[in-house]
């Protein structure tokens, strides 16, 4: 009750929740520090170390950074304002290495609006990039949907929205220019300042722009925006029957289509998003309900039902909350308004900087964490995996019915999957980034309870979420996200790249001394070592596929057994003799 009654205390109030807290924190002034992920924990729950962090409030500053460390010889890694990123990306090797945080590189550089070009410093949240287009009658074609997201950020893991129009719907392929800082030689008094553009070095362009953070520190980005637009916006929720097909089709009829499955239900929720003339009537807004503040003590109890559940076995209770969630967001039209303030009906329309990305919790004022958002790691809220991983579109119909049939198999195994609001499935294309996307795709987003105090504890239905997983990957050739996942994701995942070879000549090129790469990044590039991690318990986790007994949690009757449905996957089964 406590958590509807923070539903609808949320929906019509405006609410403003306490601020994220900065990743970095450190003993001594600047110095002895750890960072974090804005979630306040790494897929193996590792902590983070660095010797200091460097706040550059300008390139001159940023450019003293880089030279004074590559002298030194010491290791860096670039952190974001909210430290989005799910991997550790953000770590640094040992103790001894250096932060370098993009907090205060947020300024634009230059407007250039007959040319359609925006250019501003890396620091700069993706709010902040659509509210500076906006003045000048401009707009980013594709985003993601949450804008707390860096610049930055969305270069280095090439974060993406939805749609299979145009150049796709990755940020990075709107891209012309990026402005990189990396190591240099004594000669260059240790560091380079290099102007990338696809006409000038294509190489490094390509390469940077979904860079890891491995190619040095991106000071600044061009971006080539559209005359501003409005959006034509209707939600429609139809059972999953045919869903198969309709997944393989639906983008290329709509510009922004994307959809919510809610497979234990058997339905499916289709954004039919379009684009229409900047004078058509309409100024609606996306401000999406589960990124608005919520009441930290009713996420709380929220978090707390969700435990019992998990602990007790209650598979019931989760689809009938999972039902009503459901039910709500979609009557709310997940908190689409047609003016800002009501939903009246749809279609909404309104203009492309109002439609594209939300993020209210992010406006806040201090209040004690009274409200936050809803998974911050100072409250006991929201604590969760995300799988994200893009099927070839070639391979959807076949993956789609391959989850029907394991629900098939047993109804209740996903309604985890839609207590956090079903599975996010979004049109993706290929890009000429080397990191990109190879081929047109659908991105399958799910998000799942995660044990916040027990590494060892196993979740309801693990094997399903485990086979859905390895299906993906192995079965279908999946492509991760590389800003999300579990470590088992990014096994071997570089060798799905074409240009992988070419990514990496261009890494030497631009940092010869590896002073940007760590240990986990070499294990993704596949350069050195492995992303799994072999031990008792490592497959609940996603940190191995289980080869044996012990990787699962045999005191608590999980064992490794075969797939359910894709036979060759390795999974966590809760064995009913034991």
């Amino acid at each position: 009750m406590a958590f509807w009654l923070s539903l609808i205390f949320c929906f019509f109030t405006f609410a403003s929740s306490t601020p994220p807290h900065d990743p970095v924190k450190c003993e001594s002034g600047n110095t002895v520090c750890t960072v974090m992920n804005s979630y306040g924990a790494f897929p193996d729950r590792s902590l983070c170390e660095a010797a200091k962090v460097e706040y550059p409030k300008t390139e001159a500053e940023l450019v003293s950074v880089v030279a004074a460390a590559t002298k030194a010889g010491q290791k860096m890694r670039v952190v974001t304002r909210y430290s989005h990123s799910i991997p550790k990306l953000v770590c640094t090797d040992g103790k001894d290495g250096i932060l370098i945080s993009t907090k205060f590189l947020d300024h634009v550089v230059r407007t250039n609006p007959d040319a359609k070009t925006l250019t501003v410093e890396s620091g700069v949240t993706l709010r902040q990039l659509i509210e500076e287009a906006a003045k000048l009658e401009l707009a980013l074609p594709y985003a993601p949907y949450w804008w707390g997201l860096t610049v930055g950020g969305m270069m280095g893991t090439g974060a993406h929205g939805s749609s299979l129009w145009g150049k796709g719907s990755a940020v990075h392929d709107y891209v012309t220019e990026i402005r990189m800082v990396s190591p240099g030689s004594v000669s260059e008094g240790y560091v380079k300042v290099r102007d990338l553009s696809e006409v000038m070095n294509p190489e490094e362009f390509n390469a940077a722009k979904v860079s890891l953070g491995v190619l040095g520190v991106i000071s600044q980005v061009t971006f080539k925006l559209q005359p501003m637009f409005k959006r034509s916006l209707t939600y429609e929720m139809k059972n999953d029957t045919d869903f198969g097909d309709q997944a393989v089709t639906f983008g290329e009829k709509h510009e922004f289509a994307d959809f919510l499955w809610l497979p234990s239900q058997g339905k499916v929720v289709y954004r039919i998003d379009d684009r229409v003339p900047a004078n058509v009537s309409g100024n609606g807004l996306f401000n999406f309900f589960p990124f608005r503040s919520q009441l930290s003590v009713a996420v709380a109890i929220s978090r707390s039902i969700e435990e019992n559940e998990e602990s007790s076995g209650e598979a019931n209770k989760k689809c009938v909350r999972a039902k009503r969630l459901a039910s709500f967001l979609f009557v709310i039209s997940y908190g689409v308004t047609n003016n800002g303030v009501i939903f009246t009906g749809y279609p909404v329309i309104g203009s492309q900087d109002r439609m594209m990305s939300s993020g209210a919790c992010l406006d806040s004022h201090r209040n004690g964490l009274i409200t936050s958002c809803p998974w911050d790691p100072r409250i006991r809220g929201e604590f969760f995996y995300q799988t994200a991983l893009s099927v070839p579109l070639t391979h959807v119909k076949d993956f789609i019915n391959d989850i029907k049939a394991l629900v098939k198999i047993e109804p209740k195994s996903l309604c985890g999957l839609e207590l956090n609001y079903g599975v996010l499935i979004r049109y993706v294309t290929s890009s000429p980034a080397y990191l990109g996307k190879e081929e047109k795709s659908l991105d399958f987003d799910l998000t799942y309870y995660r044990s916040k105090d027990d590494p060892l504890t196993p979740r309801l239905y693990e094997d399903y979420m485990e086979e859905i997983e390895q299906m993906a990957i192995l079965k279908y050739n999946a492509l991760p996200h590389w800003g999300k996942n579990r470590n088992l994701a990014f096994d071997g995942a570089i060798r799905k790249y074409k240009n992988a070879n070419a990514f990496l000549k261009v890494k030497d090129r631009l940092d010869p001394s590896r002073l940007f790469s760590t240990e986990w990044t070499d294990q993704i590039l596949g350069l050195k070592g492995n992303v799994t991690i072999v031990k008792q318990g490592c497959a609940l986790e996603g940190l191995c596929i289980c080869s044996e007994d012990s990787h699962c949690a045999p005191n608590k009757g999980y064992m490794c057994r075969p797939g359910k449905v894709y036979r060759e996957a390795r999974v966590c089964t809760l064995v009913s003799a034991y």
